[in-house]
């Protein structure tokens, strides 16, 4: 590219003051500051859409090849497959007397009536708790402050 050094800059800079005039600078380098901004966001996106469409090329290429490979593995399979129907056929040729019959199925195991493994029962039994005065049954913040409200006795 163009190889600006600090005297070319300097140099460029005191021609655009003597030609341009100390009014009208400000305004011509911010001008020229956005256009300069512009050509570099069209340069990088020129070079992301370059990058982009190589990365596309690649991923075409690379689904190429597993296109193949499937089509090579789906071919293997059916291969295997007919030459496995094939051998099967051939053993099983000579049992045509012979009738499938099904395993007996295992008798089942003995659960005990009263067990209900849906049922989560606690360690500590209901009368103890009662006893002991622990709480078994949720209360709403307002059924609580309800029950321990004190009484309000009429002034009279």
């Amino acid at each position: 590219m163009i190889d600006l050094g600090i005297s070319k800059i300097a140099l460029i800079g005191a021609v655009a003051l003597i030609v341009i005039g100390p009014e009208k600078l400000p305004r011509v380098a911010r001008t020229v500051g956005a256009l300069i901004g512009k050509a570099q966001r069209y340069v990088s996106d020129v070079k992301a859409e370059v990058n982009r469409s190589m990365e596309l090329d690649e991923l075409k290429k690379m689904k190429d090849t597993v296109e193949s490979a499937a089509r090579d593995v789906e071919h293997s399979v059916q291969t295997a497959s007919s030459d496995f129907e094939k051998d099967w056929a051939e053993t099983t040729a000579g049992l045509t007397g012979h009738e499938y019959t099904p395993l007996e199925t295992p008798p089942l195991s003995y659960q005990h009536p009263g067990k209900k493994w849906r049922l989560k029962r606690g360690s500590v039994p209901q009368w103890y708790k009662a006893r002991q005065g622990v709480r078994t049954k949720a209360l709403s913040s307002a059924a609580r402050v309800a029950r321990f409200r004190p009484a309000v006795r009429p002034d009279v």
